[in-house]
């Protein structure tokens, strides 16, 4: 679940400054109504603070910071999805279009291709120079294929999908391309 680290460090540190807040309330009446010497109300709150309220913040300052982080890991793991599924889907995705689509810069859209390609999960043609990624089917495609119903050339409009504009032919890739 995401975010469960921000929302429990959250708590804590509210915990934490509630019993704080709490053992002075609590300790001060006590100081104030002479039923506690000074030297005592002061000992009972550096505990309370010492025992509960340090480590319940400390703990939630680091599940906050760390849920955060995670959160930006997340986001960026769905972008990474999302790009691949756009080329899957569509099997030539210029990087402009990415980049409108997940609304990040360029250099981001490289940044996420060179992160799936090192992690193997992206395999096909990349275009640097114009942007373009291929999907690996495409690049698999020879751009001298044929329709084998009228002759024309043929177009990629999906994954493994390939269609001809003069007759409406569609043909499907398979391993052996």
């Amino acid at each position: 679940m995401t975010g469960s680290g921000k929302l429990i460090g959250l708590i804590l540190i509210i915990a934490g400054i509630v019993v704080a807040l709490l053992a002075a309330v609590y300790l001060g009446s006590g100081y104030a109504s002479e039923r506690l010497s000074l030297p005592a109300a002061v000992l009972g709150f550096s505990l309370a603070v010492i025992v509960f309220t340090l480590p319940s913040v400390g703990v939630g300052i680091y599940l906050l910071v760390k849920g955060k982080r995670e959160e930006a890991q997340f986001a960026r793991v769905e972008k990474e999805r999302k790009l691949l599924d756009m080329v899957l889907a569509q099997g030539k995705v210029r990087f402009s279009e990415v980049a409108l689509e997940l609304n990040i810069s360029r250099d981001e859209v490289e940044d996420l291709v060179r992160s799936l390609v090192g992690k193997n999960l992206f395999s096909g043609a990349i275009n640097w120079r114009d942007g373009i990624l291929y999907s690996k089917e495409i690049s698999q495609f020879s751009l001298d294929r044929k329709c084998p119903n009228c002759g024309g050339q043929l177009e990629l409009v999906g994954k493994g999908v390939i269609k001809c504009p003069w007759c409406g032919a569609e043909v499907f890739l398979h391993k052996s391309l």
